[in-house]
């Protein structure tokens, strides 16, 4: 049997993907579960792995070539023996770098698909077919190796009843770990930095990344979002002491005005909610989202899961961690499309205070400007100086109205101004 190796969807805004590498060549064998290519999606490059065992019989997408979605990139025979009949197949459809193969002559077998991505994808297909096969990510087969568990006897969570990391932990009777060392939960097998951008010439057009287009879809989309915005200064004085004592122990700033956030968000459960068709959908968990600007031009959002109930210096390491394998492309789907609230930081830029856009998905975004010394005065009438910053605040007008939003905010400067050592409990 012959069976085509589709371009696989690993992020639900993906429309296309671009083959980093081919890790197999033509008329190499393939085991079950093994990584056949390297895939640069809108977010991360990802491994792709095989269902079937055989051998890679024919390239019809060549590295450094892009397809759509859901076409057919290379051909995969059961037997040997069939490897030709596939190269007939292939040449019969030609190189089709842009995805649209031609029918298969009609003495090839006819195809079915050979491969999955090798992670937990944000639009995977169904989590069973009719062959009874179950969808699992990789993280998700390790644990479940490693506990003695029979992936077949868990119902998954993840999208379309996918089987996650998370799943097995609970059937093992464990509570969902932190994040992974990059050393296990990184699927891509290419770690090494993504290489700067090339010098630009003048005048010169310099196509999109693939990450920088789907940053452009999701810009667009959000147009079509009717929000509101409001602002709120903050008192910082007690923060800035605090992250003085926390920084040595590997606590940025990022991190502490995440917590504060993820604090606050337990008693205004739908400032991290979302609109759905149906009505106001109340997310499980607070998971916040923190903006990275990538070196290429892009822009990703690393998940801190939990964080409101995380202690701040699991979640100091998590960050770390995080950032670093962002900046190299080596996320999974679920560490940066979770999120349930997001915040955009440029206040460690200088900038004093700015309009987030929110995106699409969420209920809010929390735009964070820079802390600075400020002349105010208090209700006495008598002025001082206090360091000061200014957020603003996104929201989906659809299901959160400016009340919600102001209340959020006020707790959210209450916490901050009279009880920051809070965070650290």
């Amino acid at each position: 049997m012959i069976r085509e190796i589709f371009m696989p969807a690993l992020s639900s805004t993906m429309t296309e993907g671009k083959i980093t590498s081919w890790l197999k060549s033509p008329g190499d064998k393939v085991e079950k579960g093994e990584t056949v290519l390297i895939v640069e999606s809108d977010k991360a490059d990802m491994d792709v792995e095989s269902f079937y065992e055989g051998f890679l019989a024919a390239i019809v997408t060549d590295t450094g070539d892009s397809a759509p979605v859901g076409a057919a990139i290379g051909l995969l025979a059961e037997e040997e023996s069939e490897i030709e009949a596939a190269k007939q197949q292939a040449a019969a459809g030609g190189a089709a770098n842009n995805g649209s193969a031609a029918p298969a002559p009609a003495a090839a077998p006819a195809a079915t698909p050979a491969v999955a991505t090798a992670t937990n994808t944000a639009v995977p297909a169904p989590a069973t077919q009719a062959s009874g096969r179950v969808y699992v990510s990789p993280r998700a087969r390790k644990l479940a190796k490693q506990h003695g568990v029979d992936i077949k006897t868990i119902q998954g969570s993840g999208p379309n009843g996918r089987v996650t990391a998370d799943d097995v932990q609970a059937a093992a009777g464990q509570s969902p770990a932190a994040p992974m060392p990059a050393a296990v939960a990184s699927a891509p097998a290419k770690a090494t930095p993504v290489p700067a951008p090339a010098p630009v010439s003048p005048g010169q057009t310099v196509p999109f990344t693939a990450m920088q287009g789907a940053v452009v879809r999701n810009m667009n989309a959000s147009l079509e979002v009717p929000v509101f915005r409001a602002s709120y200064t903050i008192n910082t004085d007690g923060l800035n002491a605090l992250y003085k004592q926390l920084k040595p122990k590997g606590v940025t700033m990022s991190v502490m005005l995440a917590k504060a956030v993820a604090v606050t968000l337990k008693n205004h459960p739908l400032l991290y909610a979302s609109f759905a068709e149906a009505g106001t959908h109340y997310n499980a968990e607070i998971n916040i989202a923190v903006a990275v600007a990538m070196d290429d031009g892009g822009l990703i959002t690393p998940v801190l899961r939990q964080a409101d109930s995380t202690d701040i210096y699991s979640l100091g390491r998590n960050w770390k961690d995080l950032v670093s394998r962002a900046r190299t492309k080596q996320l999974q789907p679920d560490e940066y499309s979770t999120g349930t609230f997001t915040i955009s930081n440029l206040g460690m830029f200088g900038v004093d205070s700015f309009d987030a856009i929110l995106p699409p998905g969420t209920g809010s975004i929390l735009a964070i400007g820079a802390t600075k010394p400020t002349l105010v005065a208090d209700k006495n009438g008598t002025f001082g100086i206090k360091t000061q910053m200014q957020v603003n605040i996104t929201c989906d007008h659809r299901i959160i109205y400016g009340a919600h939003g102001a209340a959020f905010l006020k707790d959210l400067a209450t916490l901050i101004e009279t009880n920051p050592e809070s965070l650290t409990m």
